[in-house]
């Protein structure tokens, strides 16, 4: 829009309508979520808390399981509770700043969740490939390092997001089809052009996930076949459970990932918009919610940490 003064188009505050079309039902589809956000919060605290106690989960896989919670507990906090004041109290109004600063929160930390998980797959295979020299090459100071080096790298990528909005004249409303405020979401109320936002996310869903994603692919191949060459099938089996854990973890984050990517992408037309909502929501929330309890049950030291903290302080 040449000509065009966008300061004046920019709105003071945006309105969060939550799940359009279900309006009716938000206090019964805020109790999931409200349950979803208790165990994730309390269940990494708990995590973070028992590894930085217990003398055994001093170790380098430990550390990086402790970023990961870190993360999560972070990310939960940004989105779910103005996500409950929609639902309960029908508090939908967003100051304008506050949107984008929700929006570079919620892209950088599941920006930082994909880069802690790949380096948790470098660790799985520094620990089974080089066992001897594991806590040689992962040491305190390496994994300060390259644990920043995932926080800087996301926080880099993910800042043009809010710069990209910000220039954006807006003419169409400001009401946000969301629970929270989502970089394309906010983008569509415009009258501009957003072309660029479109391509620059997508650009960066690719670059983030495509190559943490194949660097995790070449950990566990390597692992593998370090593995296969081991003689003792118990041998093999060991080596094998240490990883099952973060693979679910895999699993838990990756899956929701790439189901809302392209159901948001090429599912328009034949996935109701309240579900896109829903799915949306989901895949931040279930990663933080299902990875303490994936490690606590898979996980024999966290388990045997659980028991001595509770021994602990039945002995107090």
């Amino acid at each position: 829009m040449p000509g065009v003064n966008t300061s004046s188009l920019t709105p003071r505050y945006f309105i969060l309508n939550g799940i359009p079309g279900l309006e009716a039902a938000h206090i019964w589809i805020s109790l999931p979520f409200f349950i979803m956000y208790l165990i994730a919060v309390t269940g990494n605290c708990g995590l973070i808390y028992l590894i930085s106690h217990e003398e055994a989960l001093h170790r380098p896989m430990y550390y990086f399981l402790a970023m990961l919670s870190a993360t999560d507990i972070s990310g939960c906090n940004t989105i779910v509770p103005s996500m409950l004041c929609i639902f309960w109290f029908s508090v939908k109004e967003i100051d304008f700043n506050a949107c984008l600063v929700q929006m570079f929160f919620i892209h950088m930390l599941t920006g930082m969740e994909s880069g802690v998980l790949m380096l948790m797959a470098l660790d799985r295979y520094v620990a089974i490939c080089y066992p001897l020299r594991y806590t040689t090459i992962l040491t305190n100071t390496m994994i300060t390092k390259i644990g920043l080096a995932a926080l800087v790298r996301s926080v880099l990528l993910m800042v043009p997001f809010a710069f990209l909005i910000k220039r954006l004249p807006y003419c169409r409303g400001n009401l946000i089809q969301h629970t929270y405020c989502d970089h394309m979401a906010v983008a569509k109320l415009s009258c501009g052009n957003i072309k660029i936002n479109a391509i620059y996310g997508l650009i960066i869903a690719i670059f983030i996930g495509g190559f943490d994603i194949f660097c995790i692919s070449m950990s566990y191949a390597m692992i593998i076949h370090a593995v296969v060459k081991l003689s003792s099938a118990d041998a093999r089996h060991k080596a094998f459970s240490t990883c099952t854990s973060h693979i679910c973890a895999i699993v838990i984050t990756y899956v929701p990932a790439f189901f809302n990517f392209f159901t948001h992408r090429f599912g328009r037309t034949t996935i109701p918009h309240h579900i896109h909502i829903i799915i949306a929501n989901l895949y931040l929330l279930l990663p933080p919610t299902l990875n303490p309890i994936v490690y606590g049950v898979k996980t024999k030291q966290i388990r045997e940490g659980v028991i001595k903290l509770f021994a602990r302080q039945k002995v107090v």
